[in-house]
C-alpha cells in the first residue's frame, strides 16, 4: 500500500486583514502554525490563485486552496500480528484493540500498528480515504483499548462513516474518573480544538468543533467513579478533554491531569482507564442491529478492584456486566439505516 495523492482543502477568508495567513491556515487544517507556514513556503497554498507569504493579510474576501502532500518515503508493510476479532463478515469487521497499539502508521510508528496487522491478515479492505487508514471507520487513542470498526469495501466504509457522522452508531466507553460528579448523570457540551499553547494536546476552545458527551455514574468509590460515557460526536481525545474540563480527569491520563495516583490505581505506566466497551449499529448492508461488547481487559479489571475495595470484583471475569454497564433501557435508540446516496460522508474520529 503506497502513499496517497495530495489532499485538497478550500476555504474563504471572509474578514480580510484581521489575521495572518499562517494562523488562519493552522486553524482551518487543525494543525500547528509551523506546519502551516511550511505548507505556505513550499507552495502548497494559493490565495486567489497566487502564492503568498505566511505573514500575508487579506485586504478583502479571499479564496484559499491548499494541497496537502501525503507522507513521503514509506510504504506500509503487512505484519503478522495477532488480533482479537469480535465480529467479521464479508463487509466489515470489529477489532478489540489492546492498549499500547497505535491504530495507523505515522512518523515514529511505521510498524506494529493496527493497520499493519489488518494488512497482514490478507483480507480486502476499503480503499476510501487515505491508504494508511486501511478501512478504518474511526480511531482509538494508543492507550485506549476496546472496539473499533473496520470496513472491508468502499460501500461499507461510506455507509458506516455516514452512519457514524449522523449519530446512528451507539458508542459507549467505560471510564474511571477522579473525584465525584455533582449529579449521577452529566452532559458536557463544549467545543474542542487544538490547544493554542500546546499543539500536541486538545482543549476546550471557543470556536472549536462542537462536541457533546453524556456521562452516567455506574459506581461511586472513595476517590473516583466508574462512568459510562456516551459519545455524540467524535472529536480527538473528546472524553478525556471533557472530563478534565469539569475537574474529573480520567484515571491514569497523564496528558489531561489524571496521571497522579497511578500506583494507587494499580495501573501500568502510560495506561489510562478508558475502554471502548460497547458498540451497537445497523449493519450497512443487511440492516440487522449488531450489538458488540468488550468487558474490561485484565489490567483495567485489576485497577477497578484496587480503587473500588469491592471483594466481589477481585478477578471477576465480567466486571462491567456485574456493575450494570450494559443496561439497555433508554440509551440505545438505533435509528433506521439510510439508503446509499453515493455522497461521501463527513469523516469522524475518536
Amino acid at each position: 500500500m503506497t502513499a496517497a495523492e495530495p489532499t485538497r482543502h478550500a476555504f474563504t477568508i471572509e474578514d480580510g486583514g484581521a489575521e495572518r495567513l499562517d494562523l488562519i491556515l493552522a486553524r482551518q487544517l487543525d494543525t500547528s502554525r509551523t506546519q502551516a507556514a511550511t505548507l505556505i513556503a513550499n507552495g502548497h497554498v494559493l490565495v486567489n490563485g497566487k502564492r503568498e507569504k505566511a505573514s500575508f493579510r487579506a485586504e478583502r474576501v479571499a479564496e484559499v486552496v491548499v494541497m496537502v502532500p501525503p507522507p513521503v518515503g514509506r510504504d506500509i508493510e503487512p505484519e503478522s500480528i495477532p488480533l482479537n476479532i469480535v465480529y467479521e463478515d464479508e463487509h466489515l469487521l470489529v477489532v478489540d484493540k489492546p492498549a499500547g497499539m497505535v491504530v495507523h502508521p505515522a512518523p515514529g510508528n511505521w510498524s506494529g500498528t493496527l493497520v499493519n496487522a489488518l494488512m497482514g491478515r490478507g483480507d480486502d479492505l476499503a480503499e476510501t480515504g487515505d491508504p494508511d487508514r486501511a478501512g478504518l471507520v474511526h480511531r482509538l487513542d494508543k492507550e485506549t483499548s476496546g472496539l473499533l470498526l473496520v470496513a472491508k469495501n468502499d460501500k461499507a466504509h461510506r455507509l458506516l462513516s455516514a452512519a457514524l457522522a449522523a449519530r446512528r452508531v451507539s458508542r459507549r466507553y467505560a471510564a474511571l474518573s477522579w473525584g465525584h460528579l455533582n449529579t449521577p448523570n452529566e452532559r458536557v457540551e463544549k467545543p474542542i480544538a487544538r490547544d493554542p499553547k500546546d499543539r500536541t494536546r486538545m482543549a476546550i476552545v471557543a470556536g472549536g468543533k462542537p462536541a457533546r458527551t453524556d456521562f452516567y455514574r455506574l459506581a461511586r468509590f472513595d476517590a473516583c467513579e466508574l462512568l459510562r460515557a456516551h459519545l455524540h460526536t467524535g472529536r480527538t481525545h473528546q472524553i478525556r478533554v471533557h472530563l478534565s474540563s469539569i475537574g474529573h480527569p480520567v484515571v491514569g491520563d497523564d496528558t489531561y491531569g489524571g496521571g497522579g495516583g497511578r500506583r494507587l490505581a494499580a495501573l501500568p505506566p502510560k495506561r489510562q482507564f478508558l475502554h471502548a466497551a460497547w458498540l451497537r449499529f445497523r449493519h450497512p448492508i443487511s440492516g440487522d442491529v449488531l450489538d458488540l461488547r468488550s468487558d474490561l481487559p485484565v489490567d483495567l479489571g485489576r485497577s477497578l478492584f484496587a480503587m473500588s475495595g469491592m471483594p466481589e470484583l477481585e478477578n471477576h471475569p465480567a466486571p462491567l456486566e456485574f456493575l450494570g454497564f450494559y443496561r439497555t433501557e433508554g440509551v440505545l435508540d438505533i435509528k433506521p439505516a439510510e439508503t446509499d446516496d453515493g455522497e461521501p460522508p463527513t469523516p469522524v474520529d475518536d
